[in-house]
């Protein structure tokens, strides 16, 4: 397929990967290798290099709505970014990739599920709300969760290196479930480490020749405007409206990665 298609393709796989913080590789990854006939490895490689590009746009548009906890991001992403590197290394290890990738798959889908019980039991959280630096302050000096919120992030970067997602697709519930963030603030903090998480990943897949730069940068131009628009969606939704969207994606994502891992596509 021709490749003045790419940053169309990038445009929309954005907008969702900006509303829902989970950077779009799911959706890169399989656009790849079914529509560009790239190995797994290296739709992996490159889709994490356009990632970086999209997550920095997010970053931007979510740090003006001021929507972005920093300090509590770069704990974090001391744990995802070295995970990320962890998991582009273990991509040379087939058995432990298609494992991996089936076990997770299905544990996205209770997630996904105990996503939307709680957001129907939970007040939404304003649109027009901004980060309170004394939640920030309590979550870093507890050292029980946030010792709990590291080894999961840590796991969040392997997922990211080895399969070519963002990381977000664990992030998001981490930070919900274990560090009691409302999603309204998770996804935008998700995007901010995940700048970190895949320029670690990429890092790896260089060093194996993964990456494949132009096709990249075709991605990326486009999803430097479609992260724009997701990132203003975003702001029209409450919390529990983004925690339905959010877990629609967990469920495109959980499918397509025990699908893919089993060979089916």
């Amino acid at each position: 397929m021709s490749e003045w298609l790419l940053p169309i393709f990038g445009f929309l796989i954005s907008i969702a990967a900006a509303l829902t913080g989970v950077g779009g590789g799911i959706f890169v990854v399989p656009l790849l290798t079914l529509l560009y006939n790239f190995e797994p490895v290296a739709a992996s490689g490159t889709s994490l290099a356009t990632i970086v590009i999209t997550s920095v746009a997010s970053t931007i548009n979510y740090m003006k709505q001021k929507r972005v906890y920093f300090k509590a991001g770069l704990a974090l992403a001391c744990a995802t970014a070295p995970g990320g590197y962890l998991g582009a290394a273990i991509t040379a290890v087939p058995l432990v990739k298609t494992w991996l990738g089936v076990i997770f798959g299905v544990f996205l889908i209770f997630v996904a599920f105990q996503m939307v019980y709680k957001a129907l039991r939970t007040t939404p959280v304003k649109a027009s709300a901004t980060v309170d630096p004394a939640f920030e302050k309590a979550l870093l000096e507890d050292r029980r969760r946030m010792l709990l919120g590291l080894l999961l992030s840590f796991f969040g970067g392997i997922v990211s290196g080895l399969l070519g997602v963002g990381g977000g697709v664990v992030l998001v519930p981490v930070m919900c479930y274990a560090l009691g963030f409302p999603i309204y603030f998770s996804i935008p903090t998700s995007m901010f480490i995940m700048i970190f998480t895949s320029i670690f990943g990429v890092a790896g897949h260089v060093q194996q020749g993964n990456v494949h730069a132009l096709y990249a940068v075709y991605l990326g131009l486009g999803s430097v405007v479609g992260a724009q628009f997701g990132a203003y969606a975003s702001r029209k939704l409450s919390s529990k409206g983004l925690s339905f969207v959010f877990a629609a994606m967990l469920i495109v994502a959980s499918v397509n990665m025990i699908l893919k891992n089993l060979r089916f596509i």
